[in-house]
């Protein structure tokens, strides 16, 4: 799995011109399921962004995750994450999971940020053309795979 994980004041997605999610301060995660993926990868990512140490504390430092702040998430599918694009201009998206395997595991991943967090968890609709805004906070916007866990 690939999630890019993005600071923000405030985001929302839609569908067609209708708001289908919006958020305060919190995540906006995009996510990206590889054809791979299991539910170990689930569990370590979610509880990796729950966890992160990426808001600011009373001195302005990168001291508190989104379990501790309240914070909001907002979960986006994004099968993109895996495109391939080594060889010419054309990205190649064999690395990323087919639906009937990529579904499950978003929501799977969805629940598991549920779990570890106060407020419900947002997201999109899996598989949908969305438009996404955002106001990135800081900017701070991180990527994780869990196929490197360093």
């Amino acid at each position: 799995m690939r999630a890019v994980i993005q600071r923000v004041v405030n985001a929302s997605v839609s569908i067609d011109g209708m708001i289908m999610a919006r958020i305060n301060t919190g995540l906006l995660i995009l996510l990206g399921v590889a054809d791979d993926d299991k539910k170990e990868d689930v569990i370590w990512l979610s509880s990796k962004i729950a966890n992160l140490r990426i808001f600011d504390d009373d001195k302005g430092v990168m001291n508190i995750s989104l379990k501790e702040h309240n914070g909001e998430a907002l979960v986006v599918s994004q099968f993109t994450l895996h495109a391939l694009t080594k060889k010419g201009n054309r990205p190649s998206y064999i690395k990323a999971a087919p639906p009937e395997i990529a579904l499950p595991i978003y929501n799977q991943f969805v629940e598991q940020m549920q779990s570890h967090l106060e407020s419900p968890v947002k997201t999109g609709a899996f598989g949908a053309n969305m438009k996404v805004i955002l106001s990135n906070d800081g900017p701070a916007t991180f990527i994780i795979d869990t196929k490197n866990r360093e």
